[in-house]
């Protein structure tokens, strides 16, 4: 069978599973007659039944990680998109969500059950559980370890630094800083994600700062593609930003990081804006440095309005794999869309859904330009938010909007008299009034319904409040500064060789070891086995 061949039964395969699962764009609760509902679950099942396992060798593997985007996140975003598209949005799905092959993944860290972006990164990337705040570092290392001999010897393989001793492609793109935790765990050794810059390093450190062992990469060739935030990281504080010019970098140690990258060769690249990055031509460049802001990249909804202007996630990824596919022996890439966590952390729904709409149009533009046939593609996150979806709305109820339930056109009423939205989080900055600016009301329940009392509410009145606007900050049970990670398990998706390795419920480091399975050349002498760093 020939490649072309396979890659358009697998699209569809997948065409026919979207068709059997999803209602049209268009529809609404009444379009549908009751054996209509019946046959399309029947046909979904049915299409399903026809699609088999691809066995196969992946010579490529994407892997993409929607930071913090837990199974509501993902709700959510479908809802959203759907709506967006004038539907009721329930019926809709995210692009990842039509893959074949779906599991859960424990988030849990060797000293955390709810846990941080390094070890769950490190996790997904290395096969090996660690420690809060380690990258690529095994948990019996030390917390802050300056030296950096010690670092090495508790430092583990990446599936990047095995595609590059193997003479195969690599490149990270996230939207948030290039160095870190989750793109920073694919390339880098450290017990500290903090040290993005030298000028993070202690007093007497010889560990290399994050930003430093991207450009130094000892490995291969060194990556082929980085994209995304953090370019105070890589400049020297003399130097201002491009940008920014009443801003400088931070680096204390006089390197200009981005200079060392495009001494290298005609063919190594460095673009900080829209407009160069797409003057490249991927054809004559072989490693491409993108730093599009001084940090994170911006949020997907406030991308529009960057004064120096930044490519969309879709954009650099695909950009990404046309860089990459020029190696004939295949490539790794992981793509973070790291500014759903951020946003969440902020308490606000409406920039992390955005960004994980934006996120499910990259992997949507991928799966078009890439041969599922020899392509594995993941999709999945880090670890969850305490996000939540609640009260009773009715379909097609704005997912952003005021609990409206079923049969009714004003908003539900808590025990308060008062009216609340559909998304919520058990903590963060959103906490008793924060979400508006108007006064509190004069109700209180503190015990039972037939008790009230006069005195402050315990909520903000949100009757005459948008909170489908994008800075509203959805309500939270508890104060905080910032919304917290949540511990459940998450969504892990798949598609291409060997995707049917992911299924049930697992322990994250297997994702790692579902991408080297399908992606390992079968070794045979110990030298071979040395140069894949097993």
């Amino acid at each position: 069978m020939s490649s072309s061949f396979s890659k358009l039964r697998v699209l569809s395969v997948l065409l026919s599973l979207a068709l059997a699962t999803n209602v049209s764009a268009q529809t609404t609760n009444a379009d549908l007659s009751p054996a209509q509902w019946f046959e399309q679950g029947k046909n979904a099942v049915n299409q399903r039944g026809q699609i088999n396992s691809n066995g196969g060798r992946a010579k490529n593997v994407i892997l993409f990680v929607g930071d913090g985007m837990g199974i509501s996140t993902v709700t959510a975003a479908r809802i959203l998109d759907g709506q967006r598209k004038r539907a009721s949005g329930e019926e809709n799905s995210l692009s990842f969500e039509r893959f074949p092959n779906v599991a859960l993944s424990k988030t849990y860290s060797v000293n955390q059950q709810t846990s941080d972006s390094a070890p769950t990164m490190t996790a997904m990337v290395t096969g090996f559980k660690s420690n809060d705040g380690y990258l690529a570092v095994d948990h019996l290392a030390n917390d802050s370890e300056k030296d950096a001999a010690a670092v090495k010897a508790h430092s583990v393989s990446t599936i990047l630094e095995q595609f590059e001793r193997a003479g195969r492609a690599t490149g990270v793109v996230s939207t948030a800083r290039i160095t870190h935790a989750t793109p920073a765990a694919t390339y880098a050794h450290t017990t500290e994600r903090d040290w993005e810059s030298d000028a993070q390093l202690p007093s007497g450190a010889t560990v290399k700062d994050i930003a430093a062992q991207l450009i130094d990469f000892p490995i291969g060739d060194g990556l082929e593609v980085a994209l995304g935030g953090g370019r105070t990281q890589f400049y020297p504080n003399n130097v201002a930003d491009p940008e920014y010019p009443t801003r400088n970098g931070e680096r204390k140690d006089a390197r200009h990081l981005p200079n060392v990258w495009t001494a290298r060769g005609s063919d190594w690249r460095y673009v900080w804006n829209k407009a160069q990055f797409d003057q490249i031509n991927p054809s004559n460049t072989k490693h491409l440095l993108g730093l599009f802001e001084r940090s994170h990249m911006q949020y997907e909804a406030d991308r529009a309005n960057d004064a120096g202007g930044e490519p969309s996630l879709k954009e650099m990824s695909t950009k990404a794999v046309d860089i990459l596919s020029q190696n004939r022996n295949g490539y790794f890439l992981m793509v973070e869309s790291g500014r759903i966590d951020h946003a969440h952390h902020a308490g606000n729904a409406y920039r992390a859904l955005t960004d994980a709409v934006a996120m499910s149009e990259a992997v949507q533009a991928v799966v078009e330009k890439v041969d599922l046939s020899e392509t594995l593609i993941i999709v999945t996150a880090d670890h969850s938010h305490v996000f939540t979806i609640g009260g009773y709305p009715k379909r097609g109820n704005p997912i952003l909007g005021k609990a409206v339930g079923a049969g009714e056109s004003s908003p539900s009423k808590d025990l308060l008299g008062l009216p609340y939205t559909t998304l919520g989080y058990t903590n963060g900055p959103g906490y008793v009034g924060a979400s508006n600016a108007q006064a509190e009301g004069l109700k209180v329940f503190p015990h039972s319904p037939s008790s009230y009392t006069s005195a402050k509410v315990s909520r903000p009145d949100l009757t005459n409040v948008d909170t489908t606007a994008p800075n509203f900050m959805q309500e939270a049970a508890v104060p905080m500064n910032s919304e917290t990670h949540a511990g459940e398990d998450v969504a892990i998706y798949a598609i291409g060789p060997m995707s049917h390795l992911v299924r049930g419920v697992m322990e994250q480091n297997e994702i790692f070891h579902v991408m080297r399975t399908a992606s390992e050349e079968k070794c045979q002498t110990t030298e071979c086995l040395v140069l894949r760093g097993f």
